[in-house]
């Protein structure tokens, strides 16, 4: 096994796990999991440090990928999608999860510029980036009939959905009042005719 197939296997690995990683705690920070814990301006570091760790680590996957002699990727093959003639499906997904992940992370330097309603619109993406991730790990990842790598995405695939789900139903709650206390301070109820 050569240095740049380990390179290509453990930036990738690690580009995963830290996009995972930000994905979660970014729907961690927005759902209020954590209460007040610890102060909201740390939280937000770490879940932008995650972002921009994990960029760098798909950019030396992505370099590693041009150096390698096997598959002879190319620039044009690591920076268009549906240019690669190996995996295609796989790959193309990997370049646009790249550009996803490069615009939702480097939001955090434009937010002062673009305001928060866009930043927020912005970081929808990261839904998208974290899907076509994952598919491209499964599809294409050298590692993926490995237990503790399947554990890895079926493991951030579920918490993913889970936060998904708690945020989602935060949202759909009444504005200003638990569910739990406007049912408490409602008249009687009106029996039903039949």
């Amino acid at each position: 096994m050569n240095i740049e197939w380990i390179v290509i296997r453990g930036s990738g690995l690690v580009a995963y796990a830290l996009l995972a990683a930000s994905t979660i705690w970014g729907l961690l920070v927005s759902t209020k999991l954590l209460g007040r814990a610890v102060k909201a301006k740390p939280l937000m570091w770490f879940h932008e440090s995650l972002g921009l760790g994990a960029l760098i680590a798909t950019g030396v996957h992505m370099v590693a990928l041009t150096m390698d002699q096997y598959v002879e990727f190319g620039w044009a093959d690591v920076l268009v999608p549906g240019v690669a003639t190996w995996n295609s499906t796989a790959v193309a997904l990997g370049v646009a999860g790249f550009y996803g992940l490069a615009i939702v992370t480097l939001s955090f330097y434009a937010k002062g510029i673009i305001g928060q309603k866009a930043w927020r619109l912005i970081h929808f993406l990261a839904f998208g980036t974290f899907l076509s991730a994952m598919i491209h790990g499964v599809m294409a990842g050298a590692d993926t009939a490995n237990p503790y790598v399947t554990v890895m995405y079926v493991g951030s695939g579920v918490l993913v959905i889970a936060l998904l789900a708690v945020r989602v139903l935060q949202q759909q709650a009444p504005a200003g009042r638990p569910v739990r206390a406007a049912a408490a301070t409602s008249p009687e109820p009106v029996a039903a005719s039949d």
